[in-house]
């Protein structure tokens, strides 16, 4: 299910995760054709993922950088980090996301560390387990933070007060 937000109006910067060169063997040879992984987010709060496939490169950037902005997400964050600890499954592909002191930087492996940083998060921790396939490691962190939930919404769908959820 994709999300509804305006990507137009959000100032998207993009970064690519994955190119690989598939190749389909036919009976005259073998089609080349090119697989594009692409991040996109504003730094802010909002980011997504996207894949396209053409038979050039720039074609298929550009057909993931237009699949990821369909699919963008919304980061809540706490200052500089993350609510609580969540774990972004997609495929093999599982991502575990902490949230970590001020000062931390990001600490995160492969394209994990692209979402997280286009995310605009600057102190987090993650950890990859199972799959090292940049494109599903790069969807389960999306998946992840698609996940998280602020003290306001738990409270909210609880029916209780920050205070009672807190302690």
């Amino acid at each position: 299910m994709r999300n509804m937000i305006d990507a137009s109006k959000l100032d998207l910067k993009e970064s690519i995760v994955n190119i690989r060169r598939v190749t389909k063997v036919v009976k005259g040879g073998k089609n080349f054709r090119f697989s594009v992984t692409v991040v996109v987010g504003d730094g802010e709060g909002y980011v997504g993922c996207g894949l396209g496939k053409a038979q050039e490169i720039p074609e298929a950037v550009r057909k993931a950088i237009e699949d990821a902005k369909k699919d963008l997400v919304h980061v809540p964050t706490v200052g500089t980090t993350i609510p609580h600890r969540t774990l972004g499954v997609f495929g093999a592909g599982r991502v575990l996301i902490m949230p970590a002191a001020p000062g931390t930087g990001v600490i995160a492996g492969s394209s994990v560390r692209t979402v997280l940083e286009l995310a605009g998060l600057k102190d987090v921790r993650a950890k990859s387990i199972g799959s090292n396939n940049p494109g599903n490691m790069a969807y389960a962190t999306l998946e992840g933070l698609r996940a998280l939930k602020t003290v306001e919404e738990v409270s909210r769908l609880r029916g209780k007060t920050k205070e009672e959820i807190l302690g």
